[in-house]
């Protein structure tokens, strides 16, 4: 994810709280408000229809707002609040005796909702000195809104150039129209699975892509025959709840173009839909059910990108939107004067393993399962979640004291609450758990994350090693043969599988494919920062001229590599992960950190597939060879009754620090057994094959070889002709590479 801002603290928060006084304001839009029964008759229970809100014990807190079109200053202080002249239609301030269960609050209403918006105005003290923002001016989005409601147009200011109008949410039904017809999780076993990272608004959104609704959730379901056709069975979707794009507009043309920053984790992004926010953003959930209904009857399963260690209010100088307004010293880690600690690099972090946060986290992720029927979560920064909380004490997490216990806030605990309780739950137990297990505080922890052996993890050692391999840097062939294996270094010990690892060379942050052989230098300049965002250690290669320019045998060269990637990708054992428009080479011109930019930087590029289709055939072909090949997706990490490492003559790899050479034999149950081998010297290389008696090595891919015989396809007219070229090689069991290539023999009977 990008990062951004810069850390603040270093000590543990004051335990202080501040009482607040509840009111609830309601809205709608068409300004209809029928109302049955009076404030003193509000119920103290709960129905599809009530707003609740949990408030810290002695803390009387929650009240609940409107939200018509209203655009107040993002944030004022304590000195400038001021009464805001507001549509309201009704506001009912929350009783304690009525509206309060434990550290419940609630509100049952009566009427016609159908048209009803509904925010919260929060009385209390404002010291952001001591880490309170409670102001009574401001009207808050409820965290738990299953829509919020401001601007209905992407990239649309509101009225007045306001980038930041007033937000509410949508209130609630009982019932939902919505027609699953019959859908039902597909549970795929991890270890068959083949992801693809997709930008939802970036998928659909340049011209080429001739779908009606460019750049939404409607628009993306024409294209998923596409994603079918590529071998993919699961997208990993680029965070798509509600989040502003324009958060950045106030000091640049920028744009959010990524969306990591969330203002409510309940809620799909309302302008990531054709309808915006009408029918009160109901029509936007709709809208996303029917992407996850429409890939389900592909096969294709739906995993989320969530952001669960900040959020969009920044620092102590952002927005008050909804958390930072409900209670701050709850949702936030923060150091004793108020100080945002900020382990996400975005001035903020989230409280995950406080216990209110850690319920609030697990609410939402059992109702994106349940309700919106995705499959699993992809964590930002995960590491984050593993990190004490603020207010941190034994009692307060486990209910009980612990002997010795001293941590402070921000320490990596061993058994994280919050990974522990969803990593048990009847519901999330059961889907897939993927950690980014890194943070921008600088804990790593791949390979090393509290996994309750249900989490995987992106596997960033799996894209150093492979980078580095591919491109022939020395002394990398063991580590290589362990991606190639599923790291078992990584995750045998500790009791994971192979599937465990997600393997991935290129994502969303960092180069793509097409650009890691391209470029050996980033290219950020028009993010406005001097060059100075992004990662610096690439790893990449230009293949020995800069940029896109080049001459014909460099671009040969970098196709060849680009085969080479992705090969690797399908031949080891873990699930393969790349990035949307590496199936074509897609490039963004060196810029390795395109989070500000809606434009064709980021989009998918319909017209350079049918431009670049010898790549998207060959992406196209391996992704189905794998899933032909038992061998290349097995359940534990393979041992030497079916895997035999080769170098250039069998039997005899070559481990040493100059070696640019590794190769395997697998038995396979479907093919018999494939040779696997990858060439990553600068000078070419003639191989002996294995013995095998009464059989003979017939070659299937060959990376040096240009399209359509980098792939010999059954249906290929001269593919017998073109093996036959080689037979003198393989009568004598020998296979001739060249540099920088790869190799895929298949064992067939000797005729």
């Amino acid at each position: 994810m990008r990062r951004r801002g810069r850390g603040s603290a270093r000590c543990a928060p004051r335990l202080s709280r501040r009482r607040r006084r509840p009111r609830m304001r309601t809205t709608t839009r068409r300004r209809r408000w029928r109302r049955t029964g009076t404030r003193s008759a509000a119920r103290a229970g709960c129905s599809p229809e009530c707003p609740r809100r949990w408030a810290p014990p002695r803390s009387p807190a929650g009240s609940i707002s409107p939200s018509t079109p209203v655009e107040p200053p993002p944030r004022r202080s304590a000195s400038s609040r001021q009464k805001i002249s507001r549509r309201v239609t009704e506001e009912v301030s929350l009783d304690p005796l009525m509206n309060r269960t434990g550290n419940v609050w609630h509100v049952f209403i009566e009427g016609e909702l159908h048209d009803m918006l509904y925010g919260y105005r929060f009385d209390g003290t404002f010291a952001p000195h001591c880490g309170h923002y409670l102001d009574i001016s401001n009207v808050v989005v409820d965290p738990y809104a299953k829509a919020v409601i401001s601007r209905g147009e992407y990239g649309v200011p509101a009225r007045g150039n306001n980038c930041w109008p007033q937000m509410a949410g949508m209130i609630p039904l009982p019932y939902s129209t919505f027609d699953w017809e019959g859908d039902l999780p597909l549970r795929y076993p991890q270890k068959d699975l083949v992801i693809y990272e997709m930008h939802l608004r970036g998928f659909t959104k340049h011209d080429s892509s001739n779908v009606e609704h460019p750049g939404t959730f409607i628009g993306a379901v024409s294209k998923l025959d596409y994603l079918k056709e590529l071998g993919v069975n699961c997208i990993e979707l680029m965070p798509c709840h509600e989040f502003n794009e324009l958060e950045y507009s106030t000091s640049s043309s920028k744009m959010n173009f990524w969306g990591y920053s969330t203002i409510n984790f309940f809620s799909p992004m309302t302008r990531y839909t054709s309808g915006g926010i009408k029918n009160c953003g109901r029509d936007a959930i709709n809208e996303f059910k029917t992407f996850v209904r429409e890939a389900h009857k592909r096969g294709i399963e739906m995993i989320l990108d969530v952001v669960f260690n900040h959020t969009a209010e920044g620092n102590e100088n952002g927005p008050i939107l909804s958390f930072r307004g409900v209670d701050n010293t709850t949702y936030y880690m923060l150091a004793p004067k108020g100080e945002f600690y900020n382990y996400s690099g975005c001035g903020n972090t989230f409280n995950c393993n406080h216990p209110v946060v850690r319920q609030f986290i697990v609410d939402c992720l059992r109702y994106w399962v349940m309700e919106m029927h995705v499959d699993g979560f992809r964590f930002d920064l995960a590491s984050i979640m593993t990190r004490g909380s603020s207010l941190w004490d034994p009692v307060n997490v486990y209910g009980a004291p612990i002997e010795g216990d001293m941590i402070t806030t921000g320490t990596p605990l061993v058994t994280p609450p919050l990974i522990d309780m969803i990593s048990n739950d009847p519901i999330l137990g059961g889907v897939k758990l993927i950690a980014e297990a890194w943070d921008a505080g600088g804990l790593y922890q791949v390979g090393q994350f509290p996994h309750w052996n249900v989490w995987s993890e992106w596997n960033g050692k799996y894209r150093d090693i492979v980078r580095q391999f591919i491109k022939g840097t020395d002394g990398f062939a063991g580590g290589f043969a362990e991606c190639l294996c599923g790291s078992p270094h990584l995750y045998q010990a500790g009791g994971r599988k192979p599937w465990h690892s997600i393997n991935f060379v290129c994502a969303h942050d960092g180069f793509t494919l097409g650009d890691l052989v391209t470029y050996n230098n980033k290219y950020n300049l028009p993010n406005g920062e001097n060059n100075r965002d992004g990662e610096n250690h690439n790893l990449s290669w230009n293949c020995g001229e800069e940029g896109e320019f080049a001459r014909l045998s460099v671009k040969r060269l970098r196709k060849r590599q680009m085969r080479n990637f992705f090969v690797c990708l399908m031949v080891s054992q873990g699930v393969p992960m790349f990035y949307m428009g590496d199936e074509y080479g897609h490039t963004k011109g060196g810029n390795n950190n395109t989070y500000c930019h809606d434009s064709y930087v980021n989009y998918f590029r319909w017209d350079k597939k049918e431009q670049y289709s010898d790549l998207h055939r060959f992406c196209c072909l391996m992704t189905k060879f794998r899933k032909e090949c038992e061998g290349l997706g097995l359940e534990d990490f393979p041992t030497a009754e079916r895997l035999q490492w080769h170098g250039h003559q069998p039997g005899k790899p070559d481990w040493s620090e100059n070696s640019r050479f590794v190769a395997f034999s697998m038995k396979d149950e479907r093919q018999g057994e494939i040779y696997v081998a990858f060439n990553t010297s600068h000078l070419p290389a003639v191989v002996e094959l294995p013995e095998r008696a009464g059989r003979r090595w017939e070659p299937v891919v060959d990376t040096g070889k240009p399209a359509p015989y980098d792939f010999l396809t059954d249906d290929l007219p001269d593919r017998a002709l073109t093996i036959h070229q080689f037979s003198h090689f393989l009568n004598s069991n020998l296979y001739p590479m060249l540099s920088y290539s790869s190799v895929i023999l298949v064992l067939r009977p000797d005729v």
